[in-house]
């Protein structure tokens, strides 16, 4: 059976490319290739630039009124078709069905917060700041936005973190899928044009190489860009993008650590670090696959998480028992696994191994069980880079602040969460962590979209993060505006080289 060449998405339509290479995007569960997307050409992704340049002057002068309307109904749109774009997610990616939902959710929850755009994106004003002199400041689209997107959230990174807030705001936008997994980015734009009406180039979608997608960060149309992905290729993007005086925000990598205190509920712990560090297959930068705890526990700990991981039914993403899915390709499988020897001949001692495992009916499929690695110390490398796999390294420690030392050590500072009923830890904790989004008991310290997805060190390069009133902010520019207004004492009063100075007593 022939396998479906996808397009590009210019100006609102959909095209053919005209480049030699096809990248293939698979069935996770089954090894199955389900599509090929382009690797679009250099002028193919200048056609998406310009289409998005050719749309911003008609849609930055609709009214937010208009704009705002149109979000609603993008908003309802989304939840009509849930299910659909569930089960899409699930089989490109290998998420369970309900963590392909929640991929889904999380899209829909920041097209809620753009609903509030007129409110949100307010500016200020003072009448009479000095005699006769009123001044506004308002906030103003950019222009153009490019979205550079990672494979393990094809619904809630492009449509939740990039585009709502963005066109909301007045800019238009130019999409870069991941290679693995855009198919659930395609559908959405499909939506996006059929269903919601919005206008033609307001959003664009390629999928392209790393060469071809560096016209986003020298291009002058291009203001912005926003990024997720890996630390060595954030650091790129904002230097060279900011060197062309476009605005960054770019989310990188993790390697969050929870402290486990001897006086934690034991049970609901292990619970939330099952879900924390295995859920989505431990493919996304909030996992926890590193605990920090006590020795005075830790055994007792680790056999109770070995446990628990043991009882989770790996199996195909879209069947509904499904408790962990497959990693995203055949590569990455091959990644993940050869960290966990790395891990073994550093000299952890591997308490459960998850590499063979077989599920029948999708032998072909890219599986890898929960893994645990016990008694990781600070040389071993697979206890402070990111694997983005279903492993979990434990490391062992006397007292709190020999924990939180070994936490605030690591170079990345994306979340890092305590489990403690020790209210004067939690508090010292909260006070004293790096890591950008802390949780207290709370094993996916995720904000809701009201507040910024605030991650520090190198899990982030920038100024404003995504969500929250940051994400309004780096998708507008300030534009300070003071007025005066002739009359009949102004007229006759000389004007001096500081006009409109505060006046001083």
């Amino acid at each position: 059976m022939a396998v479906e060449r996808k397009k590009y998405c210019a100006g609102g339509e959909w095209k053919d490319s005209k480049t030699t290479k096809w990248m293939e995007v698979t069935d996770s569960s089954t090894g199955e290739v389900i599509a090929e997307v382009p690797c679009c050409t250099e002028e193919e992704v200048e056609e998406a630039i310009a289409a998005a340049a050719a749309a911003f002057p008609e849609w930055s002068m609709l009214s937010l009124s208009k704009r705002t309307q149109m979000m609603f109904k993008w908003r309802d749109v989304l939840v009509e078709h849930l299910d659909e774009l569930t089960v899409l997610c699930a089989k490109e990616l290998g998420k369970n069905l309900v963590e392909a939902r929640g991929d889904i959710l999380k899209a829909i929850e920041p097209t809620e917060l753009a609903c509030a755009t007129p409110y949100i994106s307010q500016g200020t004003a003072s009448l009479q700041v000095t005699t006769g002199f009123d001044t506004a400041s308002y906030r103003m689209p950019l222009g153009v936005v490019a979205g550079i997107v990672p494979f393990n959230f094809p619904a809630m990174i492009p449509w939740g973190w990039m585009v709502p807030l963005a066109i909301a705001t007045g800019n238009t936008v130019v999409l870069k899928a991941a290679s693995y997994t855009p198919l659930t980015s395609m559908r959405i734009l499909e939506l996006f044009y059929e269903e919601a009406g919005f206008p033609k180039g307001v959003v664009n979608l390629v999928t392209c190489s790393r060469k071809e997608s560096e016209m986003f960060l020298t291009d002058p149309r291009i203001k912005a860009v926003t990024f997720v992905g890996s630390t060595d290729i954030g650091k790129h993007i904002y230097s060279v993008a900011a060197a062309h005086g476009k605005r960054v925000q770019a989310q990188t990598e993790a390697k969050n650590h929870a402290l486990v205190l001897e006086d934690c509920d034991l049970e609901s712990t292990v619970n939330a670090i099952i879900n924390s560090t295995f859920g989505c297959a431990g493919m996304r930068c909030m996992a926890l696959p590193v605990i920090v705890v006590q020795n005075s526990i830790a055994d007792k700990f680790v056999a109770l998480l070995k446990e628990k991981a043991q009882a989770l039914k790996v199996g195909c993403a879209y069947d509904p028992e499904t408790k962990l899915g497959p990693v995203v390709t055949a590569k990455h499988k091959q990644f993940v696994c050869d960290w966990i020897q790395k891990g073994i001949d550093e000299g952890a001692e591997l308490v459960l191994d998850g590499r063979d495992i077989v599920v029948p009916g999708y032998e072909n499929g890219f599986f890898v069980g929960p893994t645990i690695l016990d008694k990781v110390t600070a040389d071993m490398s697979v206890g402070d880079c990111e694997i983005f796999g279903p492993v979990t390294v434990i490391k062992r420690v006397d007292t709190f602040e020999e924990g939180l030392a070994i936490m605030n050590a690591n170079r990345f500072a994306n979340g890092s969460a305590i489990f403690t009923q020790n209210g004067y830890y939690a508090r010292q904790f909260e006070l004293l962590s790096d890591g950008g989004m802390v949780g207290i008991n709370v094993g996916i310290p995720v904000p809701s979209a009201y507040f910024p997805f605030s991650g520090n060190k190198d899990s982030f390069f920038g100024d404003q993060h995504v969500l929250g009133l940051d994400g309004v902010r780096f998708y507008t520019r300030a534009k300070t505006v003071t007025k005066h207004w002739y009359d009949e004492h102004s007229r006759k009063k000389v004007m001096d080289t500081w006009e409109g100075t505060v006046e001083r007593v």
